[in-house]
């Protein structure tokens, strides 16, 4: 009888371990289903924040697949910011100007870290960092006592020609969207924040 109870507690031990095991995503991982996620999309908007120089910027953000992205800011009112895949297109309504430069490791990072929030971006990422979780797989809330609940995701760059020293990813754990990307810049160690909201997804954003 004693012998048939140790042998139940092994089979039960053994089984636990492996649904245990199941349940285990790696950060590597999940990064992959979030990216394989953001392939799907062909088009979103939404509401973004930006914080940087101790400054915040409001407005909206548009995707296009492939690689299309615009900003509208309300905050500075009008200004525009322009992504191509290989450019970057800044309009400055106060000044009547506009500057275009090349998508490198010395953009802008107030402008160039809301592209991280793409496909193009995910791909990127995943080629030039490390990934890992904050604290685990298990969702957080996204701000402290917040009901909204997200995955941590640290990554670290694996070359120092990388313009961001360390990327920091919030994605919904309802949604899987980006909620928020936070970037650490190399050249100055200054972090900069993008917060997005509000999505609105494949509803045909015209070319």
């Amino acid at each position: 009888m004693k012998k048939n109870i140790i042998i139940l507690c092994l089979l039960i031990l053994i089984s636990s371990g492996f649904l245990f095991a199941q349940t285990i995503l790696t950060a590597s991982d999940y990064f992959k289903s979030i990216s394989e996620f953001y392939g799907t999309i062909n088009d979103y908007t939404a509401d973004v924040k930006i914080f940087a120089n101790k400054q915040e910027m409001k407005g909206s953000v548009s995707f296009k697949k492939p690689n299309l992205l615009r900003i509208d800011f309300t905050d500075p009112q009008d200004q525009v910011i322009l992504f191509t895949g290989d450019k970057l297109l800044i309009y400055l309504p106060l000044l009547d100007s506009a500057m275009i430069q090349g998508l490198e490791a010395n953009t802008d990072p107030s402008a160039s870290g809301a592209n991280l929030a793409t496909p193009q971006g995910l791909y990127l990422m995943s080629r030039y960092y490390y990934v890992s979780y904050e604290t685990g797989q298990t969702p957080v809330p996204y701000e402290e006592g917040s009901d909204e609940m997200v995955v941590n995701l640290l990554l670290s760059r694996k070359n120092v020609s990388e313009g961001f020293k360390q990327i920091k990813l919030s994605i919904s754990a309802d949604s899987k969207l980006i909620r928020c990307v936070e970037a650490t810049y190399a050249m100055t160690e200054e972090v900069f924040k993008f917060e997005f909201d509000s999505y609105t997804i494949n509803q045909g954003i015209p070319a």
